[in-house]
Formats: C-alpha cells, structure tokens, sequence
C-alpha cells in the first residue's frame, strides 16, 4: 500500500505556508485524531459506533488531502464492525504518515 505525502504535505502547507514549526504541528494533531478513531473503530462492538468513527476518521482524512486514510475509512465505513483486515490496513497507513515526518 503507498500513501501519497505530496498530498498531505501539500495541504499543510496551503494551510499555513513555510511555518514547519505550525506544520509539524498540525501533523501531530492529524497523527493524534487518527490514532484515536481507529483505536475507537477497534474497540467499536455495534455498527453505529464502527460506523461514526469510521466517518469521523474519513472527515479527518478529507480536511488533511490523506488521500489512502480517506479511502480505507470509507471502506471501513461499509464493512462490519471489528474488520480486522481494514483495522490493520488503517494502522499501517497512519503508521506511514508517521514515520514520513520531516
């Protein structure tokens, strides 16, 4: 699975220009909203709350261009609750915007 930064690394700086401290900033806040809906979407034990993370995380994922998290959370959104295929899926992706840090 590859994940596009020029994306993500694009819409950061169309929010707030050549400010990497800002930058590195709102990375961190995207990191910390995704860890938490996946980690929601895990422990999640009936469809309506797999499903609102799942829209949360793909919300999140829109306002930041993350392009593959977008995609696996909308893929999460119609598969069922405790998928443990999307679960890894949406781990490793998040996984990859992390270590990408400038």
């Amino acid at each position: 699975m590859s994940f596009d930064y020029g994306a993500l690394d694009a819409a950061l700086a169309a929010a707030v220009g050549d400010d990497q401290s800002l930058i590195a900033e709102l990375r961190e806040a995207f990191l910390e909203s995704a860890k938490r809906q996946v980690d929601l979407m895990g422990r999640a034990r009936c469809d309506a709350n797999w499903e609102y993370a799942a829209w949360r995380l793909k919300g999140l994922a829109a306002s930041f261009a993350a392009t593959q998290i977008l995609q696996l959370a909308d893929e999460a959104a119609h598969s069922a609750p405790g998928d443990p295929v999307i679960l890894r899926k949406l781990q490793r992706a998040v996984a990859a915007v992390e270590v990408h840090r400038d």
